[in-house]
């Protein structure tokens, strides 16, 4: 009888982000945002200028393990337009792709708390992606602010 030898090798715990969904280009968003405006790069990258004065900038941020590529339109008032989310890559949480809930930032400012819970609606299995999206829009416009 011969002896078996087996060879234990590590598995790593990889994402295949089998998940992962794009729902809009950049060009498809800054479309979708600001429609027939036209768009002048701000020699930042990912910020751009429209013509009617606003900015539209592609943020990306963490959800809970993957990236959640945001779009997030900017009055000329400094005001929050719209968001969108371009991409989204985690297997659950895709709630905040719902039209009402993106839609508690339109007119949010860089002087308006923008903390979840307080003037921004958390959602019950999207703590992270929620709390992350608030985030990454205030971080916009303190951005655009300053």
């Amino acid at each position: 009888m011969k002896a078996s030898h087996w060879v234990w090798l590590p598995v790593a715990a990889i994402s295949t982000s089998a998940y992962a969904t794009t729902y809009f280009s950049v060009e498809q968003a800054q479309r979708a945002i600001f429609p027939g405006a036209s768009f002048t790069s701000t020699g930042k990258p990912n910020i751009w200028r429209t013509s009617n004065g606003g900015y539209f900038v592609v943020e990306r941020v963490v959800g809970k393990h993957e990236y959640i590529t945001v779009a997030i339109g900017v009055n000329p008032n400094g005001t929050v337009k719209q968001i969108e989310i371009m991409d989204y890559r985690e297997s659950y949480g895709y709630e905040v792709r719902d039209a009402s809930w993106r839609a508690q930032f339109v007119g949010k400012s860089a002087s308006s708390p923008l903390e979840l819970g307080a003037d921004i609606k958390n959602i019950s299995g999207a703590t992270l992606s929620s709390k992350h999206i608030t985030d990454g829009v205030k971080r916009v416009l303190q951005g655009l602010k300053g």
